[in-house]
């Protein structure tokens, strides 16, 4: 039986990840948690996906079970798998690491010479290299020259959009039609496992940048600009004109720093965006702004969505004017009740908004730096 291990039971674990191993043949054990959740997937041993887009469908699951990640029982079923993802994501994968760690050190004690490739599918660059840092950390030199053989850590990006939609079924999970899953082909070890919708690619970074530049971008920016005018759902906002026009914009920004940077096709680029934003219209897929819009720190910071585009673009001397529009809004997301919006906010009142804008991105360029403030305050009004 082949065994595949999915840290993180959650929405994306269960409806992007862990049906495309189930569909390659895996018994997929989820690891997570949440023993509701594990308990339930131990009980009913199935769950359906619902694909709703312009055609809707659902996808059974079965051949899986749970186990909770903090347990010896975790490092029993890595000691058997072939493969093993996540979707916990990126602050979360520290802390899995020393599991990890004690799986590959049981699995050299054993004497198995069977390869096993970890894959960390967060919206993250690299992150599975920087899971591969966490789990070495937690290993001897010994246990490293031995993952060093046997354990590869191929970085991917991830592109499916998995709303928090509530099933009767808990464990049900709601998913729009499309996704991309894109894997760095060199870094396997062992024979490259068959699994049909895994992406084999070799210049992996353009991939990762044009998911980060496009889908990234606009979606946090339609859900800053949407929480701004008071709306609710990512639908409601690309549905206002005035915010389309925006997102559309500084998507189209973003894009042209990624055809100077990676050479990409622009006209193909450029119909890669207006797909993006028909998904972002999907009326089937309710989903919140504040979803979207959470932990604007990270989205601020300077290799992520917001930031790393802008210094792209303005880097080749093309128009920034719209994604500056978007930091913006980034700035004035106002949520008690997520942590980095609350902290920003301090920030902002104890620096000062350009201050608080170079604390938080990086940026040092004035010209950037005084657009922002001047959008800030347009926003504000």
């Amino acid at each position: 039986m082949k065994k595949a291990i999915q840290f993180g039971a959650g929405n994306i674990g269960r409806g992007f990840i862990g049906a495309l191993l189930h569909d390659a043949g895996y018994h997929v054990v989820f690891a997570d948690v949440n023993d509701t959740i594990n308990d339930k997937i131990n009980a009913d041993g199935t769950y359906t996906i619902h694909v709703m887009d312009v055609e809707s469908s659902e996808q059974v699951i079965t051949d899986i079970s749970a186990v909770n990640s903090t347990t010896p029982a975790m490092i029993d079923e890595i000691k058997e798998a072939e493969i093993i993802t996540t979707a916990v994501g990126l602050v979360i994968l520290p802390r899995i690491a020393p599991a990890i760690a004690e799986g590959i050190v049981a699995r050299m004690e054993a004497g198995s010479e069977e390869y096993l490739n970890i894959i960390a599918c967060e919206n993250a660059i690299k992150a599975s290299s920087q899971l591969k840092e966490a789990v070495y950390n937690n290993l001897s030199d010994e246990a490293k020259a031995y993952a060093d053989k046997y354990v590869g850590f191929p970085d991917c990006s991830v592109d499916r959009i998995v709303p928090p939609v509530r099933c009767e079924n808990i464990i049900d999970v709601v998913v729009e039609s499309y996704f991309e899953w894109n894997v760095e082909e060199a870094s396997f070890k062992g024979e490259v496992p068959k699994i049909n919708g895994m992406n084999l690619a070799g210049n992996l970074m353009a991939y990762i940048e044009r998911k980060l530049f496009t889908l990234n971008t606009g979606h946090c920016i339609t859900a800053y600009l949407g929480y701004l005018k008071g709306h609710k759902t990512i639908d409601e906002s690309i549905a206002d004109e005035e915010i389309y026009e925006v997102v559309k914009a500084a998507m189209t920004e973003s894009g042209m720093g990624l055809v100077k940077k990676h050479g990409l096709d622009k006209d193909a680029h450029m119909k890669y965006i207006d797909k993006i934003i028909s998904r972002f219209r999907n009326p089937h897929l309710v989903d919140d702004v504040v979803r979207v819009g959470r932990e604007p720190l990270r989205k601020l910071s300077p290799t992520d969505r917001l930031t790393n585009p802008t210094t792209t673009a303005a880097g080749f001397g093309l128009p920034v004017d719209h994604l500056l529009v978007g930091i913006a809004a980034a700035l004035l997301y106002k949520n008690e009740e997520d942590a980095q919006s609350v902290e920003l906010q301090q920030k902002i009142t104890d620096l000062g908004v350009e201050a608080a804008l170079k604390d938080v991105t990086g940026i040092e360029d004035a010209a950037i730096l005084a657009t922002v403030v001047e959008n800030y305050n347009k926003l504000k009004k």
